[in-house]
């Protein structure tokens, strides 16, 4: 059965973009599409994207945002190398700007009435367009009023709420007076919805009000019933545990491939993983690195914020550079101490340790193509990229065992041989130490279980296909759960 899908996300790939979430906002619609369902997905238009390269929608809707009413405007495209319908929703006053969230420094002030009428925008679209979901997949704090507003509209009495939580570090937390922009009776506001700490929640309450839940792994979807890993709302989740899915992003192999990337210096494949030593040559030489024939080198890609665990490599890299044979690349960029840090290292061991501090879509490729491990030490990951890219291209992961990284990543069994990768449990320096020394050793003293691990890593698939099949269970669960609760 087919089924009529409406997306709702704040960032998509190929038109705006500030992390992972949007690589699903445009992976998951298209493999929807791909199996046979009606998706339209709608995001802002935020200023980043050129109105001009889109198609102007002759509509336009209004939105009662507390005391004040508002009109938007709509664009359409389709989603890159696919024919799935997005639109935009055109409102200069909130998207104009350069950020999508933020300045780059601080949080936009009117987050909550940039979002909630970007929640109750994307409703009054797919009314306007004529489009009737069965499901509407929200995603994120961002757009999770929307599951409180649909309730109260006739047009979605039939469509069932499915929110995917991405980060819940992010839980869109306002001042208690914001409430009143949901336009909804305040007996939504109370300790089992909206409220919280005595201020406003949204994605408390989009909890609250889906049919389903999903995190992007599994293990993530546990992790968040805990203290550790639940930012406060973990009792609230474990009471709708009952609902809660953990489905694993997939990646896009096309993208992914080493066999047919363009950006490295020799395409190889498990037939030829002797051409990924040219990759590693080019690596070194980008980063102008001196290492033996018999040094490995690892990598780290990622934003240099807390939650990648770049406190832990700060505490130990000089220990790894200064005791270990071994060489390593950085690219990333973040919060500025770690820039300055991580820049400073560089410059003081600029034979083995090379650093790029920003972000480049080909040299992450060549990073992943040349290292023979890729360093991975997050305090939580719901569900983690680079370790899967890593495993295609035989770069074997060193990470600390949370979420879609533990999902992930099988660890080396000394005895067995068995394996495709190393993994640690303390947030510690010492235990990430432990660990890159346990790879190194591997790597140099044991050849042959490490080139089989290679070998195992590039045969596994995390493909959006799967995880587009197991969402559609996730969704006729919540169609069936909202049947029945509403008798």
């Amino acid at each position: 059965m087919s089924l009529n899908v409406l997306f709702v996300v704040s960032e998509v790939e190929g038109f705006a973009k500030t992390g992972g979430l949007a690589d699903v906002g445009y992976a998951l619609p298209k493999a929807l599409a791909e199996i046979g369902h009606n998706v339209v997905v709608v995001m802002p238009r935020y200023y980043v994207i050129d109105k001009n390269t889109l198609e102007h929608i002759p509509i336009s809707s209004d939105v009662l945002l507390g005391e004040s009413t508002l009109r938007f405007g709509a664009f359409k495209s389709k989603l890159l190398d696919s024919d799935v319908d997005i639109y935009f929703v055109d409102y200069e006053a909130f998207f104009g700007r350069k950020g999508l969230y933020d300045d780059g420094f601080v949080a936009y002030h009117d987050n909550a009435e940039r979002f909630i009428f970007f929640s109750k925008a994307a409703l009054e679209l797919s009314k306007s367009i004529g489009f009737k979901p069965d499901i509407v997949h929200l995603n994120d704090w961002q757009t999770a009023a929307a599951g409180v507003v649909l309730r109260h509209d006739d047009y979605f009495r039939d469509s069932a709420v499915v929110l995917t939580i991405h980060n819940l570090q992010h839980q869109g937390f306002f001042d208690k007076q914001k409430f009143g922009l949901l336009n909804v009776d305040w007996s939504h506001f109370n300790p089992f919805e909206f409220e919280a700490l005595g201020g406003l929640n949204l994605l408390k309450g989009g909890i609250a009000l889906a049919d389903a839940i999903t995190t992007v792994s599994k293990k993530y979807s546990q992790e968040i019933q805990t203290p550790q890993f639940g930012f406060g709302l973990h009792e609230h989740i474990k009471a709708h545990s009952f609902k809660l899915f953990g489905i694993l992003n997939g990646v896009d192999y096309k993208q992914w491939n080493p066999k047919t990337d363009r950006f490295i210096k020799s395409n190889y494949d498990i037939d030829s993983l002797e051409n990924k030593q040219r990759c590693k040559e080019e690596l070194v030489s980008i980063f102008n690195l001196s290492l033996n024939d018999n040094t490995p080198l690892i990598g780290f890609i990622g934003r240099l914020v807390k939650q990648k665990g770049i406190e832990l490599l700060a505490a130990s890299i000089e220990d790894v550079l200064k005791r270990l044979d071994v060489g390593f690349v950085l690219l990333g960029a973040g919060e500025l101490w770690a820039e300055q840090f991580f820049s400073n290292i560089a410059a003081r061991f600029r034979d083995r340790f090379g650093c790029f501090i920003g972000y480049s879509y080909e040299l992450a490729h060549k990073i992943e193509a040349g290292c023979d491990m890729f360093l991975m030490p997050s305090l939580f990951e719901p569900c983690g990229l680079n370790q899967i890219y890593s495993l295609r291209y035989a770069t074997l992961p060193i990470v600390r065992a949370v979420g879609g990284l533990d999902d992930t990543v099988k660890n080396y069994d000394t005895k067995t041989g068995e394996g495709w990768g190393f993994k640690f449990w303390d947030a510690t320096p010492k235990a990430l130490f432990d660990t890159v020394k346990w790879a190194i050793s591997v790597f140099k003293e044991n050849k042959k279980d490490f080139t089989a691990m290679q070998k195992r890593a590039m045969q596994l698939r995390f493909d959006w296909k799967n995880s587009a099949k197991n969402y559609v269970d996730v969704y006729s669960w919540a169609r069936i759960y909202k049947r029945l609760k509403n008798g």
